[in-house]
């Protein structure tokens, strides 16, 4: 049976913290940005951590397990 292959738009959505724990990049900054609070414009910046119960979804599906 062949490898299978690391599904790659979870290489490219998701990264790993050294501990395991999974981080991704904060939703709604794609388009209509003047329509966003500039509070919730500066709350997105950077990356954030995925609730672990989603987190073992991401890891499993990225890993095959």
């Amino acid at each position: 049976m062949p490898k299978l292959k690391t599904k790659s738009s979870a290489k490219k959505r998701f990264c790993f913290t050294a501990t395991g724990k999974v981080k991704m990049a904060s939703t709604g900054k794609r388009h209509n940005m003047r329509k966003r609070p500039q509070d919730m414009l500066r709350d997105t910046r950077g990356m954030k951590l995925l609730h672990p119960s989603d987190a073992k979804r991401v890891s499993d599906y990225y890993f095959h397990v």
